[in-house]
């Protein structure tokens, strides 16, 4: 018991001393920093007051209702203009208008055909009156710059309506 107490005092003595080395240079590092300048603050940026705005056009109409009144309306749906499903379909409507590209024309007995080529690199002769793309695309002109046409496409609200799309030459 006595050597456990002699050891426990002389470890204390160790400890306390190894605890006492020089340590001015820490302190005067921290005071070094201490005095060192230490920065600034951005002062707080001045907002501009605020000003009222006064709402002008609640009095025109709302672009999220539609302005077509179908139910009013003393026509039917099937009298507006629809896509001829009993149409044969030809071969350039299984491809969507941007994959198609006008590669030339062609004059042969004073008809003017339309050259188109297809994604799969086939090459179709197309006239004024002959359809192609996806949405109904009917021939109205072939010129020596581009192929003209016109497509049938959803309205969004239950009808169809006409959009008018070309393929210039060289171009998809």
């Amino acid at each position: 018991m006595h050597i456990l107490r002699r050891s426990i005092l002389c470890a204390g003595l160790f400890s306390l001393a190894s605890c006492s080395q020089d340590i001015s240079d820490l302190q005067t590092f921290i005071a070094q920093q201490k005095s060192a300048h230490v920065g600034s603050v951005k002062p707080i940026p001045q907002f501009k007051p605020y000003e009222s705005f006064s709402y002008s056009a609640g009095d025109l109409r709302d672009p999220f209702v539609a302005t077509i009144d179908l139910e009013d309306d003393d026509t039917t749906k099937t009298s507006l203009l629809n896509p001829d499903s009993t149409r044969p379909r030809e071969p350039l409507e299984v491809f969507p208008l941007d994959t198609l590209s006008m590669v030339g024309i062609l004059e042969q007995n004073d008809q003017l055909w339309g050259l188109i080529k297809d994604p799969q690199n086939i090459v179709h002769r197309v006239q004024v009156g002959h359809y192609m793309g996806q949405s109904e695309g009917r021939i109205l002109e072939i010129n020596e710059t581009a192929i003209y046409l016109v497509e049938i496409v959803p309205d969004g609200i239950g009808g169809y309506i006409e959009r008018d799309a070309s393929i210039a030459i060289g171009g998809n």
